[in-house]
């Protein structure tokens, strides 16, 4: 249906404009993913990597959950909000942000 719908006569001659955005719309909207659970084993590596990028200041790449695509985000973990499940990622210099730990998925040394 999709190969009918770019550029092709049934797209120049019967579909409405606000048809087309509501099927591309929904095509979007079926890609959505859900979040995988980790295990505890899983969990255990990703605090240990970042106790250790906030002590030793080594530099890791962060996999975060997105519900289109994962993200990917490199830096150094400068605070750990252990109340608020939060890290702030130093990911240059003088740029920062923070990053909910229940969205990441795998950590990179």
């Amino acid at each position: 249906m999709a190969g009918l719908l770019e550029g092709g006569f049934w797209e120049r001659s019967f579909i409405l404009p606000e048809h087309k955005r509501a099927i591309e719309r929904q095509d979007h909207e079926s890609k959505r993913k859900t979040k995988p659970i980790l295990d505890t084993q899983e969990l255990e590596q990703i605090q240990l990597v970042l106790s250790e990028s906030f002590h030793e200041h080594k530099r890791i790449t962060l996999r975060l959950f997105d519900e289109f695509d994962d993200v990917e985000i490199s830096g150094i973990v400068t605070a750990i909000q252990a109340y608020r499940r939060e890290i702030k990622m130093a990911t240059s210099p003088g740029d920062w942000q923070w990053i909910r730990i229940v969205d990441i998925l795998g950590v990179y040394l």
